[in-house]
């Protein structure tokens, strides 16, 4: 029986999410009051998405058939991270499965090689690099360097595991020959790249749906702190008008060329004479967007859920003038509940964002967003709490 255009009987699609981090959890979170069900392949019982997700196969995502076994019942299949293998990803379309982003696009967040041939393609500034064989290749590319009558050896330069590496891990600032032997050692390719003289990090976070329909949010500044992100202002201060809208367009034209769906972070560096270059991409759910869960009109994952099944994808310009997100890393004090009367006494405007890990030093276990139109009060608030969970601060 049919009433209008909606059957008597409406059945809500299945998003199938590989991976059972936080990035899932936070995912499933922003599907819930849209009646999106979601089905979750993780790697255990205990992992962040699978302490609240209903449906949780526990399983490798490595293995085709335990793919193949998840996928039966999905509408579309997504990640939470890029590691699935391509293969894998092309029998599942192959069997008719929608997987977003596809492999085509994926790959190139996979393979940081197969990144810079593709943005070198279409004509996106990146860092000079290329892929080198042994030791004496890194310090012919480091020489290369050099501009013509300058002294030196080139040093340091940085490489990079061409596959896997996050965080900081698969990745090495390397100050000579002898320290270059390292990325060798586990016996996959590697990138060399000249170490950038950068300003500050930027990223670029833009989500992109199957028919084009395509929106990108606010440039933030991202800062690092031992190779991990720690604190996240959007939007970027100072930033000139004219250099963020290069950077979102530049950010929805990697989307469209390498035919992305779902949310991209493009990862930039600002150089000190006023540049942007491409450093990293993220196909999926990013840190630099965890901010717009309380601090734009539709988060990341929202319009990443969206995307995916190709809904109208919601407005992402910001609630306030300025928003902070600050990691919580662990520590020495793994009662970070106990913490919560401080924290909330203290700003009743915090939101506190934590992810069900277990507590371990410099894991990453939750995030705080602040807001407000003082850049430095809401700076000051963001890291007070984040430093108060963790520890590091006690009054």
């Amino acid at each position: 029986m049919w009433r209008g255009r909606y059957s008597w009987s409406v059945t809500f699609p299945v998003v199938g999410m590989v991976g059972g981090g936080q990035l899932a959890r936070m995912t499933h979170e922003a599907g819930i009051p849209l009646g999106i069900k979601f089905k979750l392949l993780s790697d255990t019982p205990q992992d962040s998405a699978a302490q609240v997700v209903g449906e949780v196969v526990v399983g490798d995502y490595r293995d085709l058939d335990t793919l193949r076994d998840f996928a039966r019942g999905c509408d579309v299949i997504t990640f939470d991270h890029e590691h699935v293998p391509t293969e894998h990803l092309r029998a599942l379309e192959a069997d008719g499965i929608p997987v977003r982003p596809g492999p085509d696009a994926l790959v190139h967040a996979q393979d940081k090689g197969v990144m810079r041939a593709k943005l070198d393609a279409i004509g996106v500034p990146c860092p000079r690099h290329r892929i080198v064989a042994d030791v004496a290749d890194v310090a012919a590319f480091a020489a290369e360097g050099l501009a013509e009558g300058e002294e030196g050896d080139g040093f340091p330069v940085i490489l990079k595991t061409v596959r896997g590496g996050y965080d900081g891990k698969g990745v090495w600032f390397v100050r000579s020959p002898e320290e270059a032997a390292e990325p060798f050692r586990a016996g996959v390719p590697v990138l060399a790249e000249e170490k950038v003289d950068f300003a500050r990090e930027l990223a670029a976070n833009v989500v992109r749906s199957p028919h084009g329909q395509a929106v990108a949010y606010p440039v933030v500044e991202s800062q690092q702190v031992g190779g991990v992100c720690d604190t996240v202002i959007a939007p970027a201060p100072g930033i000139a008008e004219e250099l963020a809208l290069e950077a979102q367009e530049l950010a929805l034209r990697i989307a469209k060329e390498l035919g992305v769906v779902g949310h991209l972070a493009v990862e930039l560096f600002e150089t000190r004479d006023g540049r942007i270059l491409v450093n990293e991409l993220a196909m999926r759910p990013h840190n630099s967007g965890h901010w717009t869960q309380d601090g734009a009109v539709t988060s990341q994952f929202a319009n990443h859920v969206r995307a995916v099944l190709d809904l109208p994808l919601g407005d992402p310009r910001p609630r306030a003038r300025w928003t902070v997100m600050a990691n919580v890393l662990g520590g020495d004090f793994p009662d970070m509940y106990s913490a919560y009367l401080h924290c909330m006494a203290r700003d009743p405007q915090l939101k506190i964002h934590m992810y069900g890990k277990d507590v371990k030093p410099g894991r990453k276990v939750g995030h705080v967003n602040t807001y407000g139109d003082d850049l430095d009060d809401v700076l000051e608030r963001a890291r007070h709490a984040a430093g108060y969970l963790r520890g590091t601060i006690t009054e």
